[in-house]
């Protein structure tokens, strides 16, 4: 089990950033681990906050790992293994079709929904 939890911060100018707070008091400097597709990032920043508190990271995205679909990147703590978030990038047009597909069954599974609530509401009057 990891001695930190990590929190996103936010997705900015293609900088992935979040904070890690150690779970207990006296937690050494935690060793970081970003990979995508089993491979592992390079050029991740962790820096100790000014209050000393907690760290901040940073994980910049290659252009080279984006492409259409999805790209999921892992964010582990180098000494247990344990992941502690993750994070996908969508785009191009596989995404176009699966958000279509998405949509196309959400509405199949409202009008599923609303014809059930009416023959609900016709049988209790």
């Amino acid at each position: 089990m990891s001695d930190y939890q990590l929190a996103k911060r936010r997705f900015v100018e293609g900088v992935w950033e979040g904070i890690l707070s150690p779970l207990r008091a006296g937690a050494a400097e935690p060793k970081i681990e970003v990979t995508h597709q089993g491979r592992a990032v390079t050029g991740i920043t962790l820096t100790r906050d000014p209050a000393g508190t907690s760290w901040n990271l940073q994980v910049p995205i290659p252009a080279e790992v984006l492409g259409d679909g999805a790209q999921v990147f892992l964010i582990s703590d180098a000494a247990t293994g344990d992941v502690l978030e993750s994070f996908a990038i969508m785009a191009g047009e596989a995404l176009a079709e699966d958000l279509r597909a998405e949509v196309q069954l959400l509405r199949a599974e409202l009008d599923t929904l609303k014809r059930a609530f009416r023959r609900h509401c016709l049988q209790t009057d």
